[in-house]
Formats: C-alpha cells, sequence, structure tokens
C-alpha cells in the first residue's frame, strides 16, 4: 500500500502518501483535541492598564510560542519585557541572557537584558507593533528573537534576542516592564503557540 485516504466527515480527503523507497518510515502524530491542537492563536488582550498581562495554562507540547504588539505604550519610560512562567504564577525573573538594539532617527542604544527578554522601547510617547518568537532549543531551554517598531517617537525601531534555562517545564508567558510598575496604556498584545 503506498497511500492512504481519509475522507472527511462531510466534504473533502486528507492523502497520506509513503515515499516510494526501500525502508521503513514513522510518522508520528501530535496528540490533538478541541481545546489542544497544533497551532493555537489566544484572545488578544487590550494593554490599556495595568502592569502585566498574563498568558497562562500553556499545554505541554508547546515548542514555540509567537508575542504579538500593536500600538502598545507604557506610562513613563521603562522597557517592555517579556518573562516565562513555570507555574500558574511562577515567572522566572532573573536568569536571561540577551540584549536589544534601539534604533532611532539620532541615535543607536543598546541594552542588556537579564529580568526578561527586552524590547528596549525605553520612550513612553512609543506605540510599539511587532512579534517576538520564543522557541525550545531544548529540554526546558528558550531562546528568543524580535523585531519591532514605532511610527512616532523617533521613529523607534527594535531588535532583540536571547536565552533562559528555565528550572521546570514552561506553562505561561508574561508582558511586562522592567522596572514592574509603568502601566500599559495603549494598544493590544496576543501570542500564537505551537506544537
Amino acid at each position: 500500500m503506498s497511500s492512504l485516504v481519509l475522507t472527511g466527515d462531510t466534504s473533502g480527503a486528507v492523502t497520506l502518501a509513503a515515499p516510494a523507497v526501500a525502508g521503513t518510515n514513522t510518522l508520528t502524530l501530535l496528540a490533538a483535541t478541541a481545546t489542544s491542537s497544533v497551532n493555537v492563536l489566544a484572545t488578544a488582550v487590550a494593554s490599556t492598564s495595568g502592569t502585566s498581562i498574563d498568558f497562562t495554562s500553556l499545554p505541554a507540547w508547546v515548542k514555540k510560542i509567537t508575542v504579538m504588539f500593536s500600538g502598545v505604550s507604557v506610562s513613563i519610560t521603562s522597557s517592555i519585557q517579556v518573562q516565562l512562567g513555570t507555574g500558574s504564577t511562577t515567572y522566572t525573573t532573573t536568569g536571561y541572557v540577551g540584549s536589544a538594539v534601539r534604533f532611532s532617527a539620532s541615535a543607536l542604544t543598546a541594552t542588556s537584558f537579564t529580568t526578561g527578554f527586552g524590547l528596549n522601547n525605553s520612550v513612553a510617547a512609543a506605540l510599539i507593533s511587532g512579534s517576538m518568537t520564543i522557541t525550545n532549543l531544548t529540554g526546558n531551554t528558550w531562546s528568543a528573537s524580535g523585531t519591532g517598531g514605532s511610527a512616532d517617537a523617533g521613529f523607534l525601531v527594535f531588535a532583540t534576542g536571547g536565552s533562559i534555562a528555565l528550572a521546570a517545564a514552561l506553562t505561561a508567558v508574561r508582558i511586562t516592564t522592567v522596572n514592574g510598575t509603568d502601566t500599559f496604556d495603549a494598544g493590544s498584545v496576543n501570542i500564537l503557540y505551537e506544537g
């Protein structure tokens, strides 16, 4: 048998075809249900108040998370950062290794980040849009990279990257600021997670 056709309940079909070569091929499908699928877009959250925004109860099969920002702003000048959680209320706040570069019309500024994956926005008037991709390297080690910018506040643009070895499995993502006290005052955020 070289192929297997699965017919859908109402219309359409999925065809699984084996390569025409000698040997055994194994395809392991990810277990998925209506509430636990391979790719999940969470519900967008308005970033117009509060000091942090949390996305919790991530399933164990997650290997990639994309954090998306649309017109996000903070009340003063603390940089936005993303922290990873290993429990519903436990977020790792140390041990991150990374940095971010901020480009503007007049300057280039580089900043290291140890308490999260930082965006290095540091301009209260900037409405940040962009994305950060966080991927599983191995075990509980994760790496991140991201880009974004703002059409205001001196045409701010940022690029960021880093990594973290968590003490346990990742279960949550938090968007906050470096000082932890600045409040969000514009925009929205969301995440897409994948197996």
